[in-house]
């Protein structure tokens, strides 16, 4: 262990005996001091330097009791060795009797001998008198040089004891004292929408620097806790940066890079204020200097230099190129904006992020560049999402939201399956024993409650069962499932297309030499990046685009169903699933309908509520339930398990692999590609050229280390 770090622990050991939470900056100086050999030989000089500082600090109250405390860290140091002492201060003594000089012995005679008055003055005497006085000027200089030392020192020890004291003062006032005032504890609050109770009497723990995947099923108030959370309805510190990210930003003029510098609002005004100053004429500048300077040290802290460097980093991880970030948003779709309101949440960094399905809106890449991001993420992050292994590897806690309750689990998503499994196990072994003793307990009490002889002990036992903790019984949420109608055979080969090419203009072609072909045991997923061409490959598959040329081959009786994201938002929100479900194939049955919709988990009172009312996994049943209705041959399904919650997720990798039909998949979500496909397409060729369809040797495992590799 070195000097300093010995040092060090001594006086953090000394001073915490008298001072409670020393900032350890005081001590540092302090160990730089003892440190110093130009200091530490001379204990006049630490005492000096030192003194005014444990004042200031509290250490001691005045200058008596600072010596003291200073001789006694002296004499520790000294003893473990840590310093040494040239020069210790003289302690003068009262003489128990007085003394007469010419009692002293010749030595003490020769030693003042050149004091005696002479009638002239010897060459001896004249060379003593020349050295006793260069060491008192060496002394005097050597005691100025000393003094001036100090004075440095203790402005500069005072100085940072200054900055410290504003430095505590100003995030005691931002954060009321402490990183604990960062954290969110929200006790019994309860939460409804219209008629209906979605959280009941429970409590909300948000600890500073955790990431919190939050679950539950679709419908049970997730969204809703979010924006409340956003919105301080729950009584939350206003001091507490926090943020939602839900809706797009609004498309105009600014360009997406300028769109997200904007979002932090102290760099934008500052850098306002420096254009206004230098807009200013000359002779009114004259006394600003000081201003501007002020406006540069603050850009300084806030490293605004590398604002644009980041923001943009951030715009490249979610799938903005350079020409992309310069562009307008208003030239940006629905999906991409949404990008860029997840990439002002990520630029400033808020206290609290809260982020709701994020994943919805990015490509298979974008997914992963988030995913590597918020691993790194040091503040609070509370996350809804459907995908387990993003969650797996952001999250350090779950919050399931069942019984309109919030639960608790420390570890990532696996490690929640494994201990809410235990725990209902533990549960319902509690319930079950209780219920048993229960039971034999009453019919005690049934046996012997009008018996003479034994109705005292029958009287107790009622008393017992009345102050028995009852355990309740396990209640889990139901099982979805979802199921597909299954279509009648066809053989192949049912589609295929050969030497196809497609572009919307003939001389722009988005496809070229298109060779794939589909039947009813396909199992394909179908990956590229946003923009690459995926949705539109869907379209000329289903015959809803033709194409420019080549062959396409497609059985008579062939029935595609295609799922995609925009369905979801043509339904009608004033009608309910069951009506819009009639609308859509009119001359159904109702009681028909109702059967169909149950099939796909929207039985009851949720197949006769208006559209707007469901939540987004929801309406994505709905829309589920409608294009199953054709009985297809093959499904093209466009990112099916947006907004679904993960049991559902669940519930429809088991549908589709029931499914008799074939499947193109197009998704991000890493377990149902993984679950279903057993085919990987993706597209090969370069940037604003035409694309070719390519099959990927190896599973999705090989396929995710490749482009990581990449």
């Amino acid at each position: 262990m070195s000097n300093s770090k010995q040092i060090k622990e001594f006086l953090l050991k000394k001073f915490s005996e008298t001072v409670q939470d020393l900032d350890e900056t005081i001590i540092d100086y302090v160990t730089g001091v003892f440190e110093d050999e130009t200091v530490t030989g001379d204990e006049i000089e630490l005492i000096e330097i030192l003194s005014p500082i444990l004042m200031d600090i509290g250490v001691s109250n005045d200058e008596k009791e600072s010596k003291q405390l200073i001789n006694q860290l002296i004499d520790g140091l000294v003893q473990l060795k840590l310093i040494t002492i040239k020069f210790k201060q003289a302690h003068l003594t009262t003489l128990s009797q007085p003394v007469a000089l010419n009692k002293l012995d010749d030595r003490v005679d020769a030693a003042v001998g050149w004091m005696k008055p002479e009638e002239s003055i010897s060459i001896l005497n004249k060379d003593q008198l020349e050295a006793n006085e260069k060491r008192y000027n060496a002394r005097r200089d050597a005691r100025i040089a000393r003094e001036e030392r100090k004075k440095l020192r203790q402005n500069a020890a005072l100085a940072a004891l200054n900055n410290l004291k504003e430095h505590q003062t100003m995030m005691s006032s931002l954060l009321r004292g402490s990183n604990q005032s960062r954290d969110i504890h929200v006790e019994a609050f309860s939460l409804s929408y219209g008629k209906n109770d979605l959280i009941v009497n429970t409590d909300l723990h948000l600890n500073y620097g955790r990431k919190y995947g939050f679950i539950g099923r679709n419908g049970m108030g997730k969204t809703t806790l979010l924006r409340h959370i956003a919105s301080r309805e729950l009584g939350i510190d206003n001091n507490l940066s926090i943020l939602h990210v839900e809706q797009e930003v609004n498309g105009a003029d600014i360009s997406v890079i300028d769109c997200v510098l904007e979002a932090d609002i102290e760099r934008d005004q500052l850098l306002k204020e420096v254009n206004r100053l230098n807009a200013l004429p000359d002779n009114e500048k004259t006394n600003l200097a000081a201003k501007f300077q002020h406006i540069y040290d603050r850009l300084n802290v806030i490293d605004a230099h590398t604002a644009e460097a980041r923001a943009s980093s951030i715009l490249c991880g979610l799938g903005f190129t350079e020409e992309m970030q310069q562009s307008p948003t208003k030239q940006f779709s629905g999906g991409w904006r949404m990008r860029v309101s997840l990439a002002r949440a990520l630029f400033i960094q808020p206290d609290v992020l809260l982020l709701d399905e994020p994943t919805n809106h990015l490509d298979l890449f974008a997914c992963l560049w988030l995913e590597q991001y918020l691993i790194n993420w040091e503040k609070t992050l509370m996350i809804v999402s459907h995908q387990r292994e993003f969650l797996n590897a952001v999250c350090t806690d779950i919050i399931h939201l069942n019984n309109k309750k919030l639960d608790y689990y420390k570890g990532n998503y696996s490690v929640f399956e494994r201990t809410r499994t235990d725990r209902l196990k533990s549960q319902q072994r509690v319930f079950e024993a209780q219920q048993n003793q229960r039971k034999h307990v009453q019919a005690f009490i049934d046996r012997f409650r009008y018996n003479a002889k034994r109705a005292k002990m029958a009287q107790s036992r009622i008393k017992f069962l009345e102050k028995m903790d009852v355990v309740s019984e396990v209640s889990d949420d139901p099982t979805v499932t979802l199921q597909f109608l299954e279509p009648e055979p066809l053989s192949p080969p049912i589609l295929q297309f050969q030497d196809v090419s497609f572009g919307y203009q003939k001389d722009k072609l988005i496809f070229k030499n298109l060779n794939i072909g589909i039947d009813m045991n396909s199992r394909v997923a179908l990956v590229g990046a946003n923009g690459v061409g995926k949705t539109t490959l869907l379209q000329l598959l289903a015959g809803e685009l033709e194409e420019t040329s080549g062959l396409v081959l497609r059985n008579g009786k062939l029935r595609f169903s295609r799922f995609s994201q925009h369905f979801v938002d043509q339904l009608d929100l004033t009608k309910s699933p069951l009506d819009n479900f009639l609308t859509k194939y009119p001359g159904t049955n109702s009681q028909t309908a109702r059967a169909h919709l149950g099939k796909f988990g929207l039985s009851g009172d949720l197949a006769l509520r208006t559209v707007n009312t469901l939540s987004g996994g929801q309406k994505s049943r709905v829309v589920l339930s409608q294009i199953a209705w054709t009985r297809p041959h093959v499904l093209l399904l466009d990112e099916p398990s947006n907004h679904l919650d993960i049991d559902t997720v669940d519930a429809l990798c088991q549908a589709l692999n029931e499914f008799e039909g074939g499947i193109l998949l197009v998704s991000h979500d890493e377990r149902l590609i993984s679950l279903v496909c057993d085919e990987i397409w993706y597209f090969d060729g370069e940037d604003n050229e035409p694309k070719e369809i390519k099959s990927f040797d190896g599973d999705w495992t090989d396929y995710k280390k490749q482009i990581w590799n990449l």
